[in-house]
């Protein structure tokens, strides 16, 4: 996807020029965070900060992007200005895959105050989206446990928005995705069944499958459901499995995309085995989810690759994340947003955050946010409720901003969909039981240093009218 510099909103573009004719120099730092974790999930995953880097260590506004705005009113020194324009900030940001959770910067961008606003909406739109939907895939695959899922949305994404989604999706553990151009890009295992267009195009559902098992025989999936599952699809693709098996091929599995799936499923499983097939796998799809998948699996159904779409690349119900992007320190002053809804009250200063990790390493179910240069913590206070405090001496102290840019560009080696994908899992493994249960989470400790609560409340009593 070719991305330049107006892959933005307007308003960014007019603060950008206020900006230039009032303060070109002025140094900003912004936090990414979020508010809430999306499907009632006690986390999130954090995805899309590969995407974000390579394109900020190129994003450039293109000839015809000038032309463009200059239909807008925009000056010409501004103008001029935008020619040049290159993304030349630093980023702290916590590893891509982390576990993550609300109302904690998970990315810090330090930079000129033109830059950094102009790079909000892009940011904004890849994390949000990514992290949105890898959310959601590792939420299927805790329902799967082992089983082998198969993203294959793309038909029914946001348009464009399915190409990330692929992506995604791979990250919070998917197997393989349908998507060529996504699996091409992202190094993604690549896999498809066939349609029921390709069954309806023959007079014969057997031939069809016979061509199909002839043309292409490695990890051929036979479609069962166009017509009969149980005394037509069936039936022929054991007939075919048997043809195959005499030129010296096996029959990877057959499909089911309609009806129900927990019975038709133990049916076909039945039958398979009955007829010395029981190598061939039961493939499912149609409106999965993580609700439907766990069903599926309490009611034991022999179901060995799961295909996802819809719910998957959209992510029902949710849709989006409702990740900001918000100032937080200017030309070395703190900065903060006040709002009468208290958990929109913004935190000041640049920052860092640890994880407290209990002596088996596992979390132990708090972040602490700090001030920068603090170093380790030994208390936390709720945001707002001066009740509420946790002491972290006995904790080991895991900070997770790092930084990942330097000047525009990358000071880390990029990491692969998969190696992504791998610390993701292991992230997971870290995160106690009672934070993934579907039903009534724990909600994870979010709180601040005594040093940072004490700035964020004098500012508050500062603009406080």
């Amino acid at each position: 996807m070719n991305i330049t510099a107006t892959y933005t909103d307007l308003y960014q573009l007019t603060m950008a020029q206020v900006y230039f004719n009032t303060k070109p120099n002025g140094r900003a730092v912004f936090d990414y965070y979020f508010r809430h974790n999306p499907f009632n999930s006690g986390y999130s995953i954090f995805a899309g900060l590969e995407d974000v880097l390579d394109i900020l260590e190129t994003l450039e506004f293109s000839s015809s992007d000038i032309a463009y705005l200059q239909q807008h009113g925009f000056e010409n020194d501004f103008l001029e200005y935008l020619k040049n324009f290159r993304f030349k900030g630093t980023i702290f940001s916590s590893k891509e895959g982390d576990v993550v959770f609300p109302n904690r910067p998970i990315l810090q961008v330090e930079a000129n105050i033109i830059e950094a606003q102009i790079i909000e909406t892009l940011l904004l739109n890849i994390l949000n989206f990514q992290t949105l939907i890898a959310t959601k895939a590792s939420r299927i695959r805790r329902s799967a446990k082992d089983e082998i899922l198969l993203d294959m949305g793309l038909r029914r994404a946001h348009a464009t928005g399915g190409y990330y989604a692929s992506r995604a999706a791979a990250i919070g553990g998917f197997d393989s995705t349908s998507n060529v151009k996504a699996a091409e890009d992202y190094n993604i295992p690549c896999s498809g069944t066939m349609a029921h267009s390709f069954i309806q195009s023959y007079e014969d559902e057997l031939q069809a499958f016979r061509d199909f098992a002839r043309i292409r025989p490695k990890n051929c999936v036979l479609l069962i459901d166009t017509y009969n599952s149980l005394k037509s699809g069936l039936p022929n693709a054991i007939t075919v499995a048997k043809e195959m098996e005499q030129r010296g091929e096996q029959l990877l599995g057959v499909r089911l995309d309609s009806g129900d799936l927990a019975y038709l499923s133990k049916k076909t499983r039945t039958i398979l085995n009955d007829s010395n097939l029981g190598y061939v796998k039961i493939v499912a799809s149609n409106q999965l989810d993580e609700y439907v998948i766990k069903s599926l699996k309490e009611q034991g159904a022999p179901i060995d690759i799961f295909g996802v779409g819809t719910n998957l690349v959209t992510g029902k119900p949710d849709a989006a994340l409702d990740g900001v992007y918000k100032l937080s320190e200017f030309n070395g002053d703190p900065r903060i947003k006040l709002s009468e809804n208290i958990s929109k009250v913004s935190l000041p200063y640049k920052k860092q955050v640890y994880r407290m990790l209990d002596n088996n390493g596992m979390f132990y179910g708090a972040d602490a946010i700090a001030m920068f240069t603090e170093g380790k913590v030994t208390k936390i206070e709720h945001s707002f409720d001066a009740t509420k405090s946790l002491d972290l001496n006995t904790y080991k102290h895991e900070p997770l901003l790092e930084k990942v840019m330097k000047d525009g560009e990358r000071v880390l080696a990029p990491r692969t969909v998969a190696e992504i994908s791998k610390y993701s899992k292991s992230r997971l493994e870290q995160l106690p039981y009672e934070y993934k249960r579907f039903q009534n989470p724990h909600i994870y400790k979010i709180g601040l240093s005594i040093q940072l609560k004490q700035e964020r409340d004098k500012l508050v009593q500062k603009h406080k009218f």
